[in-house]
């Protein structure tokens, strides 16, 4: 059957119907947002020919899999998508260069110690890894220092497990994680024990996705960053250990050109200088966070 039996009168009415078109109350935006979305199912529906149990098998998948919904949206690059959306925006306005932004993850925790000066980011010993040490200044559009700037970062063990979200119950709170009170010089600099990449949960939603698409559920080792700074936008980014071996094919698309510094190793330890540069706010809602739902933890104080 062709798509245009989704045109025909009573599939229109019903979508109408279904979008509360007639209906006084509501949300004007959200109504065409959701009959638009509706009829791109059904035509989904028609065009593949997907068949009742296949419909419903689907709808078990979302159900079971929410839970993973924070690794199935990069997985299948809407959260790239999101990220590329937001570059040609910025570029229709004029709004170019700085460092790129690139995927969140699902794995970031509020409240973190917020410390200064050489940070230790690890807490735990992590023993038989090689000590990550990072360094580099945040500067803005014309290379000046940004001043009163926070970073936090955040960041895998050796294992692939990020505290608060780790399986084993072993690590304590925070570690891996800090936010970074920087100076007027704009410099930072921490050291941790090296993360490694990791993959989606076996057997998991996620990983069910991914077999049935023949692709792999793999990230390389990275670290993740928010900066924010008073009178500019505020960045999401991460990097991507160049010399890792899934660096070029990342499940969630978070490789970006100018993102994949190679560490410089060096026995027990690894070198990274990376600077970062950010973009000038042009209103308040350009300092602040997206309001994505984060995990949160009861804040930590600690000296560097």
């Amino acid at each position: 059957m062709d798509v245009s039996f989704v045109k025909t009168p009573e599939i229109q009415q019903l979508l109408d119907r279904a979008a509360g078109m007639g209906e006084s109350g509501g949300n004007p935006r959200f109504k065409a947002i959701m009959r638009d979305l509706f009829q791109s199912a059904m035509e989904l529906i028609v065009r593949h020919d997907i068949s009742e149990s296949e419909f419903w098998l689907a709808m078990k998948f979302l159900a079971d899999g929410a839970g993973e919904i924070g690794l199935i949206v990069p997985g299948t690059g809407i959260e790239h998508f999101l990220d590329l959306y937001m570059d040609a925006k910025d570029a229709e306005a004029g709004l170019t260069g700085g460092t790129p932004r690139t995927i969140e993850g699902p794995l970031y925790v509020a409240g973190a110690p917020l410390v200064e000066g050489n940070v230790n980011l690890s807490t735990d010993p992590d023993e038989g890894t090689q000590v990550l040490h990072m360094n580099g200044t945040v500067t803005g559009p014309d290379g000046e220092p940004v001043q009163n700037a926070i970073l936090h970062v955040w960041h895998a063990n050796s294992q692939g497990w990020y505290s608060h979200f780790d399986p084993t119950g072993e690590q304590t709170p925070f570690n891996n994680r800090r936010r970074i009170k920087l100076g007027a010089d704009g410099k930072y600099a921490f050291h941790s024990k090296m993360p490694s990449g990791y993959s989606v949960p076996p057997q998991g939603a996620t990983d069910q996705l991914m077999q049935a698409l023949g692709r792999h559920g793999n990230r390389p080792a990275h670290v993740h960053f928010f900066i924010e700074a008073p009178g500019y936008r505020t960045l999401t980014t991460q990097i991507n250990f160049g010399d890792d071996p899934f660096a070029a094919d990342d499940f969630a698309f978070g490789t970006r050109e100018g993102l994949l510094p190679v560490p410089n190793r060096q026995g027990d330890a690894a070198y990274i200088a990376f600077d970062f540069q950010l973009q000038r706010a042009h209103d308040a809602a350009d300092e602040g966070f997206s309001s994505r739902s984060r995990a949160q933890a009861q804040p930590a104080v600690e000296n560097a």
